[in-house]
């Protein structure tokens, strides 16, 4: 049997509202725009005639994944535990990781969404199932398995965007690994729950906006334990032609948003010599 292979795409949090902790799930509510960009891994799945799973991580991103305990091997003992995989049915994943790791572009949720995906092609999967996935796979897990964009309103409610609008995004990961646990727990401010919130756009430039006047809540603590993110934030937006600037998710991973190719091109070429030894690459809304 051959490979059959997925993309598994990255994510931008291109703003990020942090609420108060729901005490039930044991998360904080947020408010979220979120869109997929043109970053991803490969991902190669074959089944096979043997009594185990082989699951093998290579590239550059591949070092600081766990073996045994990590968002693939997850993603098939809840597949087989509820049914979607036969219990004598095993096999053989490669993931080539493009994606850094702990950056907040959402890697390790996006190759789970795209493994769930691809074992329930053709299945109905209920959304107490994808409640019990997402536990387990991380918060993320459903903003990948949803849609290509999404405006989540809260750990409730997320809705579907129609992506008609092509951003081109300069990304830039400074090799600091945060972990969303830590981050999380050293935030204190609390969100006004805002029940009649509707998140409306009628243009991209009205998008883009709204979408200014929002920002990233974590921001502020990874700046504190990486000063550097202030730095590159600051860089990104002295560019005349970058919208505006922030952080992705519990970080690290920063982005600019550009409106053409070319201008997130020659922006590029500027904050690589600014920041040579940074992961710096170009992507677009998919």
């Amino acid at each position: 049997m051959n490979f059959q292979i997925l993309k598994s795409y990255s994510k931008l949090n291109l703003f990020l509202t942090v609420g108060n902790l729901d005490k039930k799930k044991n998360l904080h509510n947020i408010e979220t725009y979120v869109s997929k960009i043109s970053i991803f891994d490969n991902i190669k799945i074959k089944k096979i005639r043997k009594n185990k799973n082989i699951i093998k991580f290579s590239g550059f991103f591949s070092k600081n994944i766990k073996k045994n305990n990590n968002s693939i091997t997850k993603s098939l003992i809840l597949l087989k535990k509820h049914g979607f995989i036969k219990p004598e049915y095993f096999y053989d994943i490669r993931v080539n990781k493009k994606v850094p790791v702990f950056s907040g572009l959402g890697g390790g949720s996006s190759n789970a969404a795209e493994v769930v995906k691809y074992f329930t092609r053709g299945k109905k999967i209920s959304k107490n199932n994808l409640n019990i996935f997402s536990k387990s796979l991380g918060s993320d897990f459903k903003l990948f398995f949803y849609s290509n964009c999404v405006y989540q309103k809260n750990l409730n409610v997320i809705q579907k965007q129609k992506q008609k609008n092509i951003f081109y995004f300069l990304v830039i990961f400074p090799y600091f690994k945060c972990s969303s646990k830590y981050v999380y727990s050293k935030f204190k401010k609390k969100m006004n729950t805002r029940k009649n919130l509707k998140f409306k756009y009628n243009s991209k430039k009205n998008l883009i906006n709204i979408l200014k006047f929002k920002n990233n809540d974590l921001e502020r603590i990874v700046k504190k334990k990486y000063p550097q993110i202030n730095k590159i934030l600051y860089e990104l937006k002295k560019i005349n032609s970058c919208e505006f600037a922030r952080m992705t998710g519990s970080g690290s991973a920063c982005f600019g948003l550009f409106l053409t190719k070319k201008s997130a091109n020659i922006a590029l070429k500027k904050i690589k010599k600014q920041f040579p030894k940074y992961w710096c690459v170009v992507g677009k809304t998919i």
